[in-house]
């Protein structure tokens, strides 16, 4: 999964004149799948691939160019809007689609005027979910998110020990999972002050995570794990992923079972899956600070030691409802690098959660965990940046935040970037407060 090949080419062109545009988040290197339809329409969803400020229809595409029979049978799939199906193919089989939609859409391509009628610019679809999401496992693998919060929960023990021998994770809930965009009402529940009985109410604590979200490929029979060496074949791509929490309901809640109603009202991912073979110019070592113990043989390769780790930026913004109204743009609250914040690799997330016999299906979606950077500028939650609401954060036009208030939006952003390679973007995912919706 980590060989380059000629789809990474960094001098690679295409005939889309917006994909060669500098500081593109979807040029020709990338080419992320998402599912979409064509604004004010009811037709049904298919799947697309993104490319400069276009992105190509593949229900056209697949009857406008004679394809290889192997790639033809996946395109017929995407054609009718199933990327599980191809997610759940084997790695040589994505890369051959993924190489002849490069082929197809690169500059001198004799395709270009059959596909040129399978373009339609983004702002002109709507985007939905990428796939049905079966199962959502959010894990923790920010240390330094972990370290902070420990800090501000259990100051005497920030870090259990259990951490850095196995990934922490639980079961979250798809059913709230939406695409950028997804405005929610601020939850309701329980917190606990000084007095004997806990309050019921909104939400004073809303907060957003800086994550990843890694979708898996094939999946595993249940009872059969899936080896580490064998990890990133079933793992497929990565969106952006905020993980919305209701800091005051989480207090109360999580002993001694973990996260519930502080994290089940709404999470929101970006719409682009890009691959993991698009990410490979970007692996790097996956190292552990000295001192530190190893992994465990079952998460430990030869592999994931030399490219398990991943060179990405990620980003926060927040654009106030005083600050929309004043035309004002988003201001950013941090950035943070994914290699230096993550503490376990994507492939020992897989490799882990199937390690006991669970079974995990196409389109299944694993969180990444906040991912914070070392820095005490660099957290990837407003509980980090405002030292658990206890130091204001001031806004540019004065206004200040602890936590997040209603008609707030967060945007995230991601995108990789290095030397003898094409920079490349997850493209953004945004979300907004609603004011809270009183109980029947």
């Amino acid at each position: 999964m980590n060989v380059l090949n000629a789809t990474h080419d960094p001098a690679l062109q295409s005939w889309v004149a917006s994909a060669n545009v500098a500081g593109c988040d979807f040029p020709i290197q990338n080419l992320p799948f998402g599912r979409f339809r064509r604004i004010n329409t009811t037709e049904p969803w298919r799947i697309g691939v993104a490319i400069g400020d276009h992105l190509l229809d593949l229900k056209l595409a697949a009857d406008a160019v004679t394809w290889s029979p192997e790639v033809q049978v996946m395109m017929a799939s995407l054609a009718l809007g199933d990327l599980p199906i191809v997610m759940a193919r084997n790695a040589a089989a994505r890369s051959a689609l993924r190489a002849e939609l490069s082929a197809a859409l690169a500059a001198g391509s004799p395709h270009q005027e059959a596909l040129d009628r399978a373009l339609l610019p983004l702002a002109e679809a709507q985007v939905t979910l990428p796939c049905t999401i079966g199962d959502y496992t959010d894990f923790y693998t920010g240390i330094h998110h972990a370290t902070a919060v420990g800090k501000l929960f259990r100051p005497d023990n920030p870090l259990l020990p259990n951490y850095q021998w196995v990934p922490i994770g639980y079961h979250g809930r798809a059913s709230s999972i939406g695409v950028s965009g997804q405005q929610f009402p601020r939850p309701l529940g329980q917190t606990k002050g000084e007095a004997a009985t806990p309050a019921f109410g909104p939400s004073q604590r809303i907060d957003y995570e800086l994550e990843l979200g890694i979708f898996v490929g094939p999946g595993n029979a249940l009872g059969e794990p899936v080896a580490i060496a064998d990890a990133e074949d079933h793992l497929f791509g990565v969106c952006l992923l905020n993980d919305w929490s209701a800091r005051d309901l989480q207090a109360w809640e999580y002993q001694p079972l973990g996260p519930f109603l502080a994290k089940n009202f709404a999470t929101t991912i970006s719409p682009w899956i890009v691959t993991m073979e698009a990410l490979a110019p970007y692996r790097a070592a996956f190292t552990r600070p000295a001192g530190d113990p190893q992994p465990l043989p079952y998460l430990d390769s030869s592999f994931n030691r030399e490219h398990g780790a991943l060179d990405m930026t990620l980003e926060a913004w927040l654009q106030t409802a005083a600050m929309k109204a004043a035309g004002v743009a988003a201001v950013r609250l941090s950035q943070s690098s994914v290699r230096e914040a993550a503490y376990w690799t994507f492939a020992q997330l897989l490799a882990h959660h199937t390690v006991n016999g669970c079974n995990l299906q196409p389109g299944d979606l694993l969180g990444s965990g906040t991912l914070s950077g070392p820095a005490a500028g660099q957290g990837g939650s407003l509980l980090e940046l405002s030292m658990g609401g206890k130091q204001q954060i001031t806004l540019p036009n004065g206004e200040t935040r602890t936590f997040l208030q209603d008609g707030d939006t967060v945007t995230l952003r991601g995108y990789c970037a290095r030397a003898g390679a094409a920079r490349i973007g997850l493209g953004e995912v945004s979300g907004t407060v609603l004011s809270a919706t009183a109980p029947a």
